[in-house]
């Protein structure tokens, strides 16, 4: 049924010229690039407890992305069948192993979070909405099933609803944050040992090629879970020695988050390649992540203590 439903979205794509192809194309790539930008803004600028909390609900929901689709090792649909032909350049960013959706488990928790974190029924609707388009782009340029996208979402918004959980708890204790920072390291670093060093099964081609590299699906864990150790590391250094307060929204601060975007968006987009170059590919990849959790949790915050004027 999964792959027929594929090859209905494939027909209807085919019918309409693929008119609405570019549009979730970049709304698919938004949600695993630039959507960082969303939770910085509400960090630095709105309110740091709940870009906190959607930083660790990200992470979080990243090491179980990683858990889930290097323990199921589930190919892609094409692999599956080779009717299925995926849209536009969507196959680029859509190696390895197919279940849960990657780009799904990463939106799901920033929208999510973002949709927990405010009041606004508008904003509420919208970011729900965004969710549910995102899930049904990996499923219209065929490179992911619905079981795909469903899985991803629910495992994003239990990474929410465990924040909410975490944040509850530490607003109540807030001396026992060290302790989460603690286990959310060891989890990151005993999901990087896991994806690393347990076995796997390996298929080939007719004529004589890995379908899916587990090595190379190892790269993205080493970002994904092992980025969770950063994160605590980023997030212990800002509680201890940083302690910035948001700008706020008036015209001074949202100027200082503006200017603080562009160098992120610069980062998120090259710095993997270029760290990549420089440590290789596993361990490039966790240092990359690293660089932009800490630019986004400590390195930036302390421009914005410095020229804003607040202090903690």
């Amino acid at each position: 049924m999964d792959i027929e439903y594929l090859l209905w979205l494939q027909e209807w794509r085919n019918a309409t010229n693929n008119a609405l192809t570019p549009f979730f194309e970049q709304l698919s790539l938004f949600g695993v690039r630039d959507i960082l930008l969303l939770p910085a803004f509400v960090y630095w600028c709105v309110d740091k407890r709940s870009g906190m909390f959607i930083f660790f609900s990200y992470k979080l929901s990243q090491t179980f992305n990683a858990i889930a689709k290097l323990t199921a090792c589930i190919y892609r649909p094409w692999v599956r069948d080779a009717r299925i032909i995926p849209a536009g350049d969507a196959i680029k960013t859509a190696g390895g192993y197919s279940f849960p959706s990657g780009h799904t488990m990463m939106a799901a928790p920033i929208y999510g979070g973002l949709c927990a974190a405010t009041k606004n029924k508008f904003l509420r609707c919208l970011f729900v909405i965004l969710i549910l388009a995102t899930a049904f782009s990996r499923n219209y340029l065929g490179v992911h099933t619905p079981q795909d996208v469903v899985v991803g979402t629910l495992l994003g918004l239990l990474s929410v609803w465990i924040g909410q959980k975490v944040f509850a708890y530490l607003d109540k204790h807030p001396e026992k944050d060290i302790h989460v920072m603690i286990l959310s390291a060891l989890m990151g670093i005993l999901t990087l040992v896991y994806v690393t060093y347990k076995p796997y099964h390996v298929d080939y081609t007719a004529d004589g090629k890995l379908l899916v590299d587990p090595v190379a699906m190892q790269i993205d864990s080493w970002g994904d879970a092992g980025g969770f150790a950063s994160f605590a590391l980023a997030w212990f250094i800002e509680s201890r020695f940083v302690k910035f307060e948001p700008t706020g929204i008036n015209a001074k601060g949202i100027i200082l988050c503006i200017i603080g975007m562009i160098p992120l968006h610069w980062l998120i987009w090259n710095v993997g390649g270029i760290m990549s170059g420089i440590f290789g590919a596993h361990v490039g990849k966790l240092v990359a992540k690293s660089i932009i959790l800490l630019y986004m949790i400590t390195i930036w915050p302390i421009v914005i203590k410095l020229f804003s004027g607040k202090k903690e």
